[in-house]
């Protein structure tokens, strides 16, 4: 479980917070869905825990243990991450990036194992890329390229999963695949953390909502308690309607034409 206790944070030379005391939970067994609008605060959080933005006040725990405590490759065996934002820094074959994935998990000179192989093999068969595993990087489309970070991801078999809009670039189908593997991997026992822009999809599967406002938490709870007209409109500044999902139950955001007032 990833747990983040009254968090502070501010990026260099800005006058004003991009965290303001966030506390939240991810849990194992469940999908827990950042949200907000642009600039609220949610990929903060992830350079938070990868400790690429100082705390100025608050904890970031996971599995009890604070991050700032954790050498780094302790804390990549706990936690997988998915940025929101990520270039090869020159090609390589699809199943060599994906292999990557094992690296916390092998010493410098460890010799590479069935295990490893095992992990490949079902990270790029569960993120749909095993008939891409042979292609050169630089010849992936931007969604093929989201569907192998991912699959670098799940070859570390970390406990906990942490994306940063990782359907962006991606088609329907490809968007709804991520979000089955993700619902599958938390029934699984996975703590799944996601930041996402894509509310609806969200409400479909997420056991619980954190919606973040200006670095605070505006609202956190189940879909229901989050998805509600009032609090939406004045988070996001825009008129909507909040229906419910024909197919599924869940709440749904229509976003109405035309700004009111």
């Amino acid at each position: 479980m990833i747990h983040f206790a009254a968090v502070a944070a501010r990026y260099p030379r800005q006058p004003s917070l991009a965290l303001d005391g966030v506390t939240l939970g991810a849990p194992a067994g469940q999908i827990t869905a950042v949200v907000g609008p642009n600039g609220s605060g949610k990929s903060t959080l992830v350079r938070a825990l990868l400790g690429r933005i100082p705390l100025e006040r608050g904890r970031i725990t996971i599995d009890g243990e604070d991050v700032a405590a954790l050498a780094p490759r302790d804390r990549a065996r706990r936690v997988a991450v998915v940025p929101q934002r990520e270039s090869a820094a020159f090609p390589l074959p699809v199943r060599e990036l994906v292999a990557f994935g094992r690296h916390p998990h092998r010493g410098g000179f460890a010799a590479w194992g069935e295990a490893d192989d095992a992990a490949v093999r079902q990270a790029v068969e569960a993120a749909g890329v095993a008939h891409l595993a042979d292609r050169s990087s630089d010849e992936l489309s931007g969604g093929e390229w989201q569907r192998v970070r991912i699959a670098r991801a799940l070859a570390q078999r970390a406990g906990t999963l942490v994306l940063d809009e990782p359907t962006t670039f991606l088609d329907i189908a490809h968007e709804m695949s991520v979000f089955e593997l993700l619902a599958a991997l938390a029934r699984d026992g996975i703590a799944v953390l996601l930041v996402s822009h894509q509310l609806n999809l969200v409400a479909r599967f997420a056991g619980q909502i954190v919606l973040l406002d200006h670095g605070t938490v505006a609202a956190a709870g189940t879909p229901d308690d989050v998805m509600r007209g009032d609090i939406l409109e004045r988070v996001y500044e825009w008129p909507v309607v909040v229906t419910r999902d024909p197919a599924v139950g869940a709440p749904s955001l229509v976003p109405l034409r035309g700004r009111r007032g």
